[in-house]
């Protein structure tokens, strides 16, 4: 069977998201696999490049991984002759130069989100990769979960009737890291930074809201720094100016009401890290990471609320599986087996469904969120004004 290695510059591998989901759990993996075939039947194997800014860092993955590529300089890493790709996951505010200079290059690019700090950063970027004829992705992991693959399946198939509600959960104590370390960087509770999980996590509500449920249309936002001051990886006390929890209610296409807490300062009594309830006439379902539980109108029970009585319901027993139906891969993994799919092919049809229109599409919903916030009123969302092609 041919091969067809294809060169992959890959910056910011140092980082939590760069080196775990993206390297090791997607381009390694891929690699241990044999590759993956292409539409021709033959295997693509993907070479990656590691760029960043620490050589002892870079030195010690490559080695870890059994590689032999990587340097500090990015503009060698594109210059490579059989460099295809280049992909970025650095820090938001480090993204658009190496955007930039992938596009002067001639190169297909994936991007991590945000794919800019601010939105006319982002449509302006989104129009030069577009205009530039280059395939382009950015990555829009959360679809390729197996719950929510298995809620867009409920949802296709018309489960829920008229879907009325939307209501999700996210997140986790993060520890302020004096006492115990923090599982996530400093930087992430740093506005000057880039931080805040307004801007971090409106961008996959964007996408998530959208295309399994309907375009995002208005937003009402309440954010809060709940932990004022943590401690950095020295272990130094520094301000938190940065949001850390953010209380979202946006308003759907066709009626439908969407409620989003996201936090970093909560505590999880839930089955999984996300959960998503959505509400139809004709059914209900909660989804999370890898499950999702149905209730169908017909199966529905008939509670009585009484204070005065406990409960004699057990309620999560009330609701059924549904069934994988699949097999679930890393949703990393998966959107990157599609983006060198469409990278590798020549078929008109081969398009990428998460471009950088996309992208920004993500970012304008986070800005919004931050407006409203300062506002203390709702917004609507407007139309970007730039389409995906030209």
């Amino acid at each position: 069977m041919n091969e067809r290695r294809i060169g992959i510059v890959m910056n910011g591998v140092t980082g939590r998201m760069g080196l775990r989901q993206h390297l090791e759990r997607s381009i390694v993996a891929i690699r241990e696999q044999g590759g993956i075939e292409a539409a021709d039947g033959s295997m693509i194997i993907p070479e990656p490049i590691l760029v960043g800014r620490n050589e002892l860092k870079l030195r010690r993955i490559a080695e870890q991984y059994d590689l032999t590529r990587w340097t500090t300089d990015l503009s060698e890493a594109l210059a490579e002759p059989d460099v295809e790709i280049y992909f970025d996951s650095q820090l938001t505010q480090l993204r658009e130069k190496g955007v930039r200079a992938a596009v002067e290059a001639g190169k297909a690019i994936y991007c991590e989100k945000p794919i800019a700090e601010g939105l006319d950063a982002a449509v302006e970027l989104a129009r030069l990769v577009r205009d530039s004829g280059l395939k382009n992705g950015v990555v829009q992991d959360k679809l390729s979960l197996p719950g929510l693959r298995k809620l867009k399946r409920l949802v296709d198939g018309g489960f829920f009737g008229r879907i009325l509600s939307v209501r999700g959960e996210f997140g986790y104590w993060v520890f302020e890291g004096d006492w115990q370390e923090a599982q996530r960087p400093s930087w992430n509770y740093k506005s000057e930074e880039g931080g805040g999980i307004i801007v971090d996590m409106f961008c996959h509500w964007r996408y998530v809201l959208d295309q399994i449920f309907g375009p995002v249309r208005s937003v009402y936002c309440q954010g809060a720094t709940h932990i004022a001051a943590r401690y950095d990886e020295q272990g130094k006390e520094y301000p938190a100016t940065a949001d850390d929890a953010a209380y979202g209610v946006f308003e759907l296409e066709g009626g439908i009401v969407a409620q989003m807490n996201s936090s970093w300062a909560t505590r999880v009594f839930r089955d999984e890290l996300v959960e998503f309830q959505v509400d139809g006439t004709e059914g209900s379902a909660v989804a999370g990471l890898r499950r999702c539980r149905a209730q169908h109108r017909s199966a529905t029970p008939k509670p009585v609320w009484n204070p005065d009585l406990p409960a004699t319901e057990n309620f999560r027993e009330q609701w059924a599986e549904v069934p994988d139906n699949e097999v679930f891969d890393n949703g990393f993994k998966v959107q990157w087996e599609m983006f060198l799919r469409h990278v590798t092919s020549t078929a008109d049809d081969s398009e990428f469904p998460w471009d950088f229109v996309e992208g920004a599409k993500g970012v304008q919903l986070a800005e919004l969120g931050l407006q409203s916030w300062r506002e203390g009123r709702k917004l609507e969302v407007p139309p970007l004004g730039i389409e995906s092609r030209p």
